[in-house]
């Protein structure tokens, strides 16, 4: 069961990525529905997007999926073996 530092820090990242997908919509109030619009701009434009709370959440989120992976991992719950077997193909 070994790993190297490249393959983890891949899989985090790719991780890292869906998760922020995930929590990009949460909090985003649009020019229309508070009725703060500027003449000319997209009505579903977001008002405040609050990226830099997003990133942080994204972050510990990932960290969060990414500890409790590696973990399930480490105690032979993640092999190719196994899934292969819960997906029904015989290795």
């Amino acid at each position: 069961m070994a790993y190297s530092i490249s393959t983890a820090l891949a899989i985090y990242f790719v991780l890292w990525w869906v998760t922020l997908f995930l929590t990009l919509p949460f909090g985003v109030r649009s020019q229309h529905e508070d009725g703060e619009g500027s003449p000319g701009t997209d009505p579903g434009a977001p008002i405040k997007s609050q990226m830099g709370r997003k990133l942080i959440w994204t972050t510990l989120i990932s960290a969060v999926i990414f500890g409790i992976g590696m973990a399930a991992y480490r105690a032979g719950y993640l092999n190719i073996e196994r899934l292969s077997k819960l997906m029904g193909f015989p290795l």
